[in-house]
């Protein structure tokens, strides 16, 4: 009876470690040199730039999402660079067309790179409730974590808010 009970244990927590997950990380693209639609980085921005790829050089990514929008792609390509990832464009509207494509992954990981208005969806739209309720215009560090893991039920959202 007992070897039965560990048996159905060991089974059981083997099923839950093996469930599939995804992890995705959410940031804002980073300062830019003016308020235009279509500007570049400041020099600060590519800094920061640099610093979310050293921030995420012991990351495992499979992916890096990008807008079409030019901050944001400058924000991410240290990363890919650092990793050998292309950047992948993906419409800034509606953020489902993205975060469905994120729902299929299985052990996979992702950098996400959006806007001041787009992030927190994402975050929410993937089933996490960030403490953050408002990017204002002049944060850049927000580094959001969504780890999702597939159940019975559907996917389950957790989150790490982190600055970098």
């Amino acid at each position: 009876m007992l070897k039965t009970c560990l048996s159905w244990l060991l089974l059981a927590g083997g099923l839950t470690s093996c469930s599939p997950t995804a992890t995705v990380y959410v940031v804002r693209h980073a300062e830019r040199a003016n308020d235009s639609d279509t500007t570049s980085l400041s020099a600060e921005g590519l800094r920061r730039a640099d610093k979310l790829a050293r921030r995420l050089a012991k990351v495992k990514l499979d992916t890096i999402y990008v807008t079409p929008y030019t901050r944001t792609q400058q924000t991410a390509r240290p990363t890919a660079q650092s990793k050998g990832l292309p950047l992948t464009q993906y419409p800034t509207s509606p953020v489902t067309k993205l975060t469905q494509r994120i729902r299929t992954f299985q052990h996979r990981s992702a950098l996400v790179v959006g806007h001041s208005n787009t992030i927190l969806e994402i975050t929410r739209d993937l089933g996490a409730t960030p403490k953050r309720q408002k990017i204002e215009h002049g944060d850049f560090s927000d580094l959001f974590i969504v780890t999702l893991r597939r159940s019975g039920a559907g996917w389950r959202a957790t989150i790490r808010e982190e600055m970098y």
